[in-house]
């Protein structure tokens, strides 16, 4: 047992001290020892367990699961930042329809989770060849095959043999006792960290999937547990407790309210767009044209900033028409599409509106048939509806979401029925590759095949088609009776493949690796409006529903309808939380995007206009603190909600 033993142990914890250095770029040799308890726990228990003839089998199979294991986890982190949870496991089938996204996220240095396996077939291949030679050597006959006495001697004896047997039962025995003595106290002390990371990394990662474990367990028991009138209430409280100002929305007295009452809307969501390629141009190319006029015509909002959960575009969708934050540790498609939730869709059904979405994935992806019903839309339109030009993995390009979705508004529209309409981009996706039919714009050699170049060309197609769109309104009649509204969904640079001084030196702006990542533009259009304003009052997405709730008129506390953000028009002061791309605790005020380590003393701050590191945030306490209640209560509240 002892060689196969050690061996596989031994690289076992060098391959957790890999992922420890790839998850939090060091190695914190203080919680080294939470990697090692539990392969100590598992190996033991294989050795106690497994017939002797199978322990070394056993142990390079388990060897090998933990290898896929931490090779699928690094190629997590590499996509999304976060250390998975077994969690991540509910959307597995979603990889493998962003096969080309994750893919090109995978780094060479994932594939030594795997060197010792390679190095053990080559070792064993060497060996084979060494006894082929052997065998057909003259001197073959001399040796132990050919039965000589030269090494025959053997050291066995009585006693040795008592002394392997008690090591055999000895040795298991106490690497699990050690491991789970170890595993359970590391456990215990790091379940109230609220920041993931610091969790992840002072657990360890195989701990880490027991705390998650844990903490799912604990929220699964909450579901349907409470009274939503008392939470409602509690968030009231809350709320009254945050000095947000301005005026009361929903109401006469507020700005733009009902402004655009009755009117058609169409929402725009857009792939992995992030705000800072609005009003900047390439070696003299304007990267989005039409976005930037209607930046100029309408109302923009520069300082919004992305809060989705691990359900990513689809997070983003639930969020802009619920303005309900995503739970973080599982997609909210996934875990409440069976439920009813309350959102701008159906409180317009009741104005006589009908909605639909369109996307031109299937609609099975990221379980959007039940996300689409939780959240009212009267229908869809998916993946057959639209003619596939070849655009990328998904199909059909953004020029052809639009022109399908125009003519079924356009019916729509003739009947004389308004409509609230969602667009979701797919052109501009990760890895951001534009067939060169259909590029807009030249890059320059120095940023060819980067991903900065592939990024700002997926860019400007993306506002190209978006100019076909306007065209399409225009000439169905449908322009000057419409609301548009464009967000992005997600960052689209990930910090390890671009960094900030590539964006400096390519556009002559600031950059920040989280602040500008996090980043989002917010614009919208109202027809007839030709003098823009720019809307300065930090936001997130959950702040979409009630600033468009406000512009059609719809009160949403008359409707009864809870929202966990605020109508940006109608505000002097915000707070947006943001979790799993960020831990929990995190948010963007009016001054600071903060972040927090173990706890809020030791956490970090970065300026939102300067983009310079803030040492001094103590004031900013209270934000900390209101948010992790108001995050609790988010979650309190869905759970809550009645199934459909």
């Amino acid at each position: 047992m002892t060689g196969p033993f050690y061996a596989v142990t031994g690289l076992l914890l060098l391959k957790l001290l890999l992922l420890r250095f790839l998850f939090f770029d060091r190695i914190a040799w203080e919680w080294v020892a939470a990697d090692a308890a539990p392969v100590l726990l598992i190996m033991g228990i294989l050795a106690a367990v497994v017939p002797s003839r199978a322990r070394t089998a056993a142990f390079w199979c388990f060897n090998l699961i933990l290898s896929l294991i931490l090779f699928a986890a690094s190629v997590y982190f590499n996509h999304f930042g976060s250390v998975p949870t077994y969690l991540a496991l509910y959307e597995l089938d979603q990889v493998f329809q962003v096969r080309d996204s994750v893919e090109s996220t995978v780094k060479m240095v994932d594939y030594l989770f795997f060197a010792d396996f390679l190095l053990y077939g080559l070792w064993m291949i060497a060996r084979k060849l060494r006894r082929r030679r052997r065998d057909y050597s003259p001197w073959s006959s001399y040796g132990p095959r050919g039965g000589s006495a030269i090494g025959s001697y053997s050291a066995y004896s009585p006693e040795s043999g008592r002394f392997r047997v008690r090591a055999g039962f000895v040795v298991p025995l106490l690497c699990i006792v050690a491991g789970a003595s170890w595993s359970a106290y590391t456990i215990h002390t790091s379940t109230g960290i609220t920041n993931e990371l610091v969790q992840a990394e002072s657990a360890g990662f195989l701990n880490y999937e027991v705390v998650a474990a844990i903490r799912q367990h604990q929220n699964s028991n909450l579901v349907g547990t409470g009274n939503i009138e008392d939470t409602i209430g509690k968030l009231e409280t809350l709320e009254a407790s945050y000095n947000y100002g301005g005026q009361p929305t929903g109401t006469p007295a507020a700005d733009y309210y009902g402004a655009m009452k009755g009117k058609n809307v169409i929402v725009i969501q857009m792939e992995a767009f992030q705000n800072f390629p609005l009003h900047q141009s390439l070696n003299g190319q304007e990267l989005t044209p039409n976005l930037n006029k209607l930046a100029d015509e309408g109302l923009y909002f520069p300082q919004v900033y992305q809060q989705i959960g691990p359900g990513n575009t689809s997070d983003a969708e639930f969020m802009s028409n619920t303005s309900i934050y995503p739970i973080g540790t599982l997609a909210m498609s996934t875990g409440f599409g069976d439920r009813k939730l309350p959102s701008l869709p159906r409180v317009l059904e009741s104005k006589g509106y009908e909605s639909y979405t369109f996307h031109i994935n299937n609609v099975g992806f990221w379980n959007r048939k039940d996300l689409y019903a939780a959240i009212g839309f009267n229908g869809y339109y998916d993946k057959p509806y639209f003619k596939n030009d070849h655009f990328n993995s998904f199909g059909a390009s953004d020029e052809q979401l639009y022109k399908t979705g125009i003519e079924k508004l356009s019916k729509l529209s003739q009947k004389g029925t308004p409509f609230y309409a969602q667009f979701v981009t797919a052109s501009s996706h990760h890895p951001f590759k534009v067939p060169e039919a259909f590029r807009k714009i030249t890059v320059p050699d120095d940023l060819k095949d980067t991903m900065l170049g592939d990024y700002l060309t997926a860019v400007n197609y993306t506002d190209y088609a978006i100019g076909t769109l306007i065209d399409g309104l225009k000439s169905s009649g449908l322009w000057d009776h419409t609301v548009l509204v464009f967000y992005g969904d997600h960052f689209g640079l990930q910090p390890q493949d671009v960094p900030p001084e590539q964006v400096e030196q390519a556009l002559g702006i600031p950059y920040d690796s989280r602040v500008s990542r996090f980043n989002i533009p917010l614009i919208i259009h109202m027809p007839g409006s030709t003098q823009g304003k720019v809307i300065e009052r930090t936001g997130g997405q959950t702040d979409i529903m009630p600033t468009l709730a406000n512009l059609l008129g719809v009160s949403l506390q008359e409707e009864g309808v809870i929202a966990f953000g605020h109508d940006l028009l109608n505000i002097k002061h915000n707070v947006a939380g943001m979790r799993y791309y960020l831990p929990s605790g995190s948010f963007f005020n009016d001054d600071i995007m903060f972040v927090p380590g173990k706890s809020f003393q030791d956490g970090e701050a970065v300026s939102l206009k300067s983009l310079k590191p803030v040492s001094d945030f103590a004031k900013y306490e209270g934000d900390y603190e209101y948010m992790l209640k108001l995050l609790a209560l988010s979650d309190e509240y869905v759970k809550l909600l009645p199934k459909r």
